[in-house]
């Protein structure tokens, strides 16, 4: 049986997303008792298009209202989790080594709690990480707090210049 709010609304969104061909990235509830949000990040390969939002939101609505899982008023937003997105689990940082990405853990790691930098590789629950001030470091991923990609300007200039080479 799932407990809380949480977890039902993420089982929902996955499945919703899932069912749509798209994958669930995160789901959280923000906010207030009066201004309750519920967001719930999706992807494609591609990129996500307001359509996918759309049938994800209506899909989740539904069944949200249905089972009156958020007993108050809420507001529901789905997106795209954009260039910058969040890395939320293991798998996260798996999918996007070699990515450029920023990491702040609970507890300093070699007297540094903040990292910029590249994201090596993962060797069973260890991140490890190329910094820009201290190198290669590894860190247990139950010391992040929070992280997302950076933006690689070299990288999305590439592709603009190869888009343009292609369409003419």
């Amino acid at each position: 049986m799932i407990h809380s709010i949480d977890e039902q609304i993420r089982k929902i969104a996955a499945r919703a997303a899932e069912e749509n061909g798209l994958e669930f990235v995160h789901a959280e509830v923000v906010g207030t008792k009066r201004n309750l949000t519920v967001r719930v990040f999706i992807d494609k390969e591609g990129g996500v298009t307001h359509e996918d939002c759309v049938l994800v939101s209506r899909q989740m609505e539904a069944v949200l209202d249905a089972e009156d899982i958020v007993a108050l008023t809420y507001t529901l937003e789905v997106s795209s989790p954009g260039l910058e997105r969040g890395l939320y689990n293991l798998k996260d940082f798996e999918k996007f080594a070699g990515n450029l990405a920023k990491v702040k853990t609970e507890t300093a790691i070699n007297g540094q709690k903040n990292f910029r930098g590249r994201i090596v590789g993962v060797e069973g629950e260890e991140i490890i990480f190329d910094d820009k001030t201290k190198g290669n470091v590894r860190f247990p991923y139950s010391a992040v707090v929070k992280a997302n990609l950076e933006i690689d300007l070299e990288k999305e200039l590439k592709r603009n210049e190869k888009r343009k080479v292609e369409n003419g």
